[in-house]
């Protein structure tokens, strides 16, 4: 039965655990496959999202226009992905080892710290954009002192201490440990009791994505429902206003970013809302057991996607980004290509499916 949260190790409670008396099967060569495969993903998601997420720090730290609002939320959810990203490596080749961690103690608490902040500063700071969105939509009073860049930076600076402080478990606790059933030494979390395994899979499931899913699920539903009765009375009115049509364009960016972030994550943490009942015996027996090892596996396997595909995001749904992204490298390239700028700028706007321009407001 697995032992933490995050990253586990296969099976690490089945030589422990004595209210299980049955004998599991052996699954080794369904876990050869786990060998084989997840450290090839892991490695592909790795170097496609650091080329992504650089672009996205380089387009947004060098354009020569002032930060949006969203754009601030969204240049800190890259610099957490990067974060993760940098970490991912670590973890591949230890599951290549077959989780035989090879890097050391500081680097077992280190990695798996920042990608534990990782999922708790992106979840948080989506929480933080759908509220601007919900502001800027629902309630559209004027809001200039909650909707602010200053506000918007201080939010990040808050969910930057947020994260950490809810990682600060996982770098005491995450050491680097001898299984003497499997003959390897796995970076694992060392709690001094198993209550504090219950609780930390608790921290995770609920602070880590229930309560901000449930927050960012209801904002966005009251945004969209805005929105749709907004277009209703534009088209009784047979009007049509930029700036809500500028608007409507980022806030499609957005939602984007979010559906895509619940998809990846959400399998991941209901595998360890079930690792919870097994820990508790609510569920038990070596059919539970398995699932749950397997299902923790390829579950954050799915979620290291995540952190890669957001750029990709930006570019097929970022009316707006593309243009900046464009116009920032425009400048390195050389000067014949320039000249044909103007002209792929125009003619891109034929190839888009939404031809007003659009912002991040």
């Amino acid at each position: 039965m697995t032992e933490t949260p995050l990253l586990n190790v296969p099976s690490s409670n089945q030589s422990e655990n004595n209210s299980n008396s049955t004998i599991c099967p052996d699954l080794n060569d369904w876990w050869e496959i786990v060998y084989y495969i997840v450290p090839k993903y892991i490695d592909t998601i790795c170097v496609i999202g650091m080329l992504g997420n650089i672009l996205v720090l380089i387009t947004y730290s060098l354009h020569k226009g002032p930060l949006k609002i969203a754009e601030i939320y969204l240049m800190n959810l890259a610099v957490a992905d990067l974060i993760f990203l940098a970490c991912l490596p670590f973890w591949a080749e230890n599951i290549r080892n077959k989780f035989n961690w090879p890097f050391g103690d500081f680097l077992c608490r280190s990695t798996c710290a920042s990608i534990s902040l990782n999922m708790y500063t992106s979840i948080y700071l989506l929480v933080a954009v759908s509220v601007d969105r919900y502001l800027t939509f629902v309630h559209t009073l004027d809001h200039r002192g909650i909707r602010s860049k200053t506000m918007a930076k201080g939010i990040c600076l808050l969910t930057w201490f947020f994260g950490i402080l809810l990682s600060v478990p996982t770098f005491m606790f995450r050491t680097v440990k001898h299984f003497p059933l499997w003959n390897i030494s796995a970076c694992t979390l060392d709690f001094p009791t198993p209550s504090w395994v219950t609780a930390e899979s608790l921290l995770f499931n609920i602070a880590g994505f229930a309560l901000p899913s449930t927050a960012i699920i209801f904002l966005n539903s009251s945004t969209i429902h805005s929105l749709q009765n907004k277009a209703r009375e534009r088209r009784a009115l047979r009007t049509e206003s930029c700036k809500e049509h500028k608007g409507t364009k980022a806030t499609r960016l957005i939602f984007t970013v979010i559906l895509i972030f619940l998809l990846c994550w959400t399998p991941y943490n209901f595998f360890v809302f079930l690792d919870i009942l097994y820990q508790t015996e609510m569920i038990k027996g070596c059919f539970w057991e398995e699932l749950i090892n397997f299902g923790e596996q390829f579950g954050y396997t799915l979620a290291t996607t995540n952190s890669c595909i957001n750029p990709v995001i930006y570019v097929f749904v970022g009316k707006y980004f593309r243009q900046k992204a464009l116009e920032v490298f425009s400048q390195f390239i050389p000067w014949g290509i320039s000249l044909n700028w103007a002209s792929f700028k125009e003619k891109s706007s034929y190839f888009n499916m939404f031809p007003v321009r659009s912002s991040l407001t």
